[in-house]
């Protein structure tokens, strides 16, 4: 050690960290370190014999990841999803960059087709056939298959607020719709599959999860919620992104929560 930090010849395991120390060198408190074993983030991987707790090097990289996922906006219930399906900060900052990159590149073609028009109206030109249809194109590219099925349940605004909400929520938004939510509904399964009543406590604690996930996309419209729901169940697969989705195991436990609901 030099300086409280590992050189790089020292093995991550050679050094361990008392719950104090480790905590004043993350800026984080003793209490915080304590919570987050309690609920199973982060865990210090021994124990003194008198049960004193003692990290070491894993557990350190363990807590830098849930200091970057916290930092992007995630909950620590799904930084824990996230980091124990082997999902890393820089998977997740180069997943969400792509996605923006995409909604870049889309949007410039859509700047280049609209230009274009806008052009040869202004020279009082009518448009040619191919500059029409090329920005018909372009609307039509600009929504996921996804929204086409939500457009049947909801209207231009209510679309509109989950898209706001969603990019409000910036690189969360993406684990949140794409790791989180399908563990929940994984989970909600195998309970399902299991027999476990909707009524049992275990239900209700992912239903619960699930519609404040809901919430914040939808803003707490309970018309929206709605609409989303039987998005869900007529078109499962524009849904998810998934053209092999199961439609009907969606639907029953679709149906299993709404019980759990009720």
């Amino acid at each position: 050690m030099q300086g409280g930090r590992m050189t790089a010849s020292e093995p991550a395991s050679a050094t361990t960290w008392k719950v104090g120390p480790l905590a004043a060198a993350s800026g984080l408190t003793v209490r915080t370190l304590h919570h987050w074993d309690t609920i199973g983030l982060l865990s210090p991987s021994r124990r003194t014999a008198g049960g004193h707790r003692e990290y070491d090097g894993d557990d350190v990289a363990r807590l830098y990841q849930v200091l970057a996922l916290r930092s992007l906006g995630l909950g620590l219930e799904t930084i824990t999803v996230c980091l124990d399906r082997g999902i890393d900060p820089v998977r997740l900052v180069h997943d969400h960059l792509g996605r923006v990159e995409a909604s870049i590149a889309a949007l410039d073609d859509v700047r280049r087709r609209l230009v274009r028009l806008g052009e040869e109206l202004a020279g009082d030109e009518t448009p040619s056939t191919t500059s029409l249809l090329d920005a018909l194109r372009a609307l039509g590219r600009t929504g996921p298959e996804s929204e086409g099925a939500l457009g049947r349940h909801l209207d231009a605004d209510q679309v509109e607020v989950l898209r706001t909400r969603g990019a409000a929520l910036g690189p969360a938004a993406h684990y949140l719709l794409e790791v989180e939510w399908p563990e929940l509904y994984r989970r909600a399964e195998a309970l399902r599959t299991a027999g476990v009543a909707p009524t049992d406590a275990r239900v209700r604690r992912l239903v619960a999860r699930m519609d404040e996930l809901s919430t914040l996309f939808t803003g707490g419209d309970a018309g929206i919620a709605a609409g989303v729901r039987r998005a869900w169940h007529e078109d499962p697969a524009a849904m998810s992104g998934d053209a092999a989705a199961p439609a009907d195991e969606w639907r029953e436990v679709a149906a299993y929560l709404g019980e759990a609901r009720r």
